[in-house]
């Protein structure tokens, strides 16, 4: 039974590389799953550009598991010697865009899910594919959250060779604004807001917040871009820059805000504060199966989804995250078979 869903989650992973999906253009990957689904007897749901099925017997009364990765991908870079929508596959490797992030998560939890909703379980299953990850957008999961029943927990597809994320860090942009008061370079007159300013990116390169995530670490702060001035013999009154802040589970985005807000002599604006950082205790059932099959554990410096789930998720797929985004992009097929297997292992009689 593996093996036929194997090679099943790879012909259709070959179709989806064929359509463009960049994050906002999903409408016709969306439109080719959904028939695709369709053929097979489920019952499709679809919100925009998301799919998503649930499994048959939906039990309000039960915990609901969701299965989730996106359908959409970056665009291509310019290093590529391949055509990134061919989906050829030499020596083990399936290339194409989109093939490692995250079309080989995709298709193994859809396959997974055929195979559990066939067997009895404790659980509701939903499984889905979902837009606009890449962009971190508003039409994806993030919408989409409103229209699935209440969910209990998630597992979110992403290249993780397999091992299991249980904690992720979020993300906030702040926009810092410094106001100085103009004047002639000549003179000793006006307030620089550029040196006003190298006191708050001091600030912001320096501190250190007191509480440390095991699997995390620190609060991560990094000015990454600055601009000011519009001439050269003019004192410049205003003195713009960009903090990327990566938080950890044991702060909220709003707590972080706070405590920068009563450090520095500046307009602090976040550009959102939904991006948060999220965590799974290491109680947790399916942590405690992933344990006990020997899988790495870790926390993950780079953001997806989850950051979006009000509820516990764990982040695991086939695949390598230093793949995602590259030219000549590709996943190992026998890495969607494991992938599949692990799946399966994880979550059939999982009780919860």
């Amino acid at each position: 039974m593996t093996a036929e869903l194997v090679n099943e989650a790879i012909q259709l992973l070959r179709q989806m590389i064929a359509i463009p999906s960049f994050s906002k253009e999903e409408k016709e990957v969306a439109d080719f799953l959904e028939q695709y689904l369709l053929q097979r007897g489920y019952v499709v749901f679809r919100h925009l550009n998301n799919i998503w099925l649930q499994s048959p017997g939906f039990d309000v009364s039960r915990p609901t598991i969701l299965l989730n990765s996106h359908l959409d991908t970056v665009k291509p870079g310019s290093g590529w010697t391949r055509h990134p929508f061919e989906a050829s596959i030499e020596n083990n490797k399936l290339y194409g865009l989109g093939s490692n992030d995250a079309g080989a998560s995709l298709v193994s939890l859809l396959h997974v899910f055929f195979f559990l909703t066939q067997r009895q379980q404790s659980y509701n299953l939903i499984f889905a594919a979902t837009a606009e990850e890449e962009i971190s957008g508003k039409n994806g999961l993030e919408i989409m959250l409103q229209e699935f029943p209440k969910i209990d927990f998630a597992v979110v597809g992403e290249p993780t060779g397999m091992n299991m994320a249980i904690a992720e860090r979020g993300l906030m942009v702040i926009d810092a604004t410094v106001t100085g008061k103009s004047g002639h370079a000549a003179r000793e007159e006006g307030e620089n807001a550029i040196y006003k300013a190298l006191d708050a990116i001091k600030w912001f390169r320096d501190y250190r917040f007191d509480k440390v995530s095991p699997l995390l670490g620190p609060v991560k702060m990094t000015v990454t871009q600055i601009n000011g001035g519009i001439q050269h013999n003019m004192i410049p009154d205003k003195c713009t820059f960009v903090v990327d802040v990566r938080s950890n589970e044991l702060y909220t985005n709003e707590e972080i805000l706070e405590i920068i807000r009563e450090n520095v002599d500046c307009r602090i604006e976040p550009r959102s504060v939904r991006l948060c950082s999220t965590a799974t205790q290491f109680d947790h059932p399916i942590v405690k199966r992933a344990q006990q099959m020997k899988l790495a554990l870790y926390g993950s410096p780079t953001l997806s989804d989850q950051a979006l789930m009000p509820f516990p998720s764990v982040k695991i797929g086939p695949g390598d995250s230093a793949r995602s985004h590259t030219a000549d992009e590709y996943v190992f097929v026998d890495e969607i078979a494991k992938g599949i297997e692990t799946y399966i292992q994880l979550l059939d009689g999982l009780q919860f």
